[in-house]
């Protein structure tokens, strides 16, 4: 856990991809989740950032 928060420190590119997958992931469990109006309403901006946060971060270094 260390390594992964001495990552994001730093601008490693392992990190922050990890970060960014979990953001679209959870875009998308809630854009899929029946329950909750309000999670429905922010799932694609959700999605949005955590895509863009993939798109830039691709270009951190190892």
């Amino acid at each position: 856990m260390s390594s992964f928060i001495s990552g994001l420190m730093r601008f490693r590119r392992g990190a922050w991809e990890m970060l960014a997958s979990i953001m679209i992931a959870l875009g998308v469990v809630m854009m899929m989740q029946p329950f909750a109006l309000s999670l429905f309403s922010y799932s694609f901006l959700v999605t949005l950032i955590g895509t863009m946060m993939f798109i830039i971060t691709s270009h951190f270094p190892e």
